[in-house]
């Protein structure tokens, strides 16, 4: 192996362990939404665990977000909830996108339908 190949390689850097959105819902109540979202992230403690998450339209505005105030290193997956959540009417679908305190917002968003 040369030897810029070599040094390429082993300075790349790990791949990122985001939170995973393992489930959702939305339910609507007196005019605004509760939504609930199940993650399951590996946390390791304070120096890394997952720290929020944030409904967003689909085109990505922030309808809400819902900080994570300590790590789940024992409850893994875990489920959190936030109330309140004002979601246009315009709206067929939302998105949630986790964080975690090392490696920031997850690129990744899941889906919630707020259709039947």
């Amino acid at each position: 192996m040369k030897p810029l190949l070599a040094l390429m390689l082993f300075a790349a850097p790990a791949l990122a362990d985001h939170p995973v959105v393992e489930a959702a819902t939305a339910t609507a109540r007196g005019g605004t939404w509760t939504v609930s979202v199940t993650l399951s992230h590996p946390d390791t403690g304070w120096d890394h665990y997952a720290d929020g998450w944030r409904v967003e339209s689909p085109d990505g505005t922030e309808l809400g977000f819902r900080e994570l105030l300590h790590p789940h290193v024992t409850e893994q997956p875990f489920t959190r909830s936030l109330s309140g959540v004002a979601i246009p009417d315009d709206l067929a679908e939302i998105e949630i996108r986790p964080r975690c305190s090392v490696d920031g917002w997850a690129a990744e968003t899941y889906t919630v339908s707020l259709r039947p």
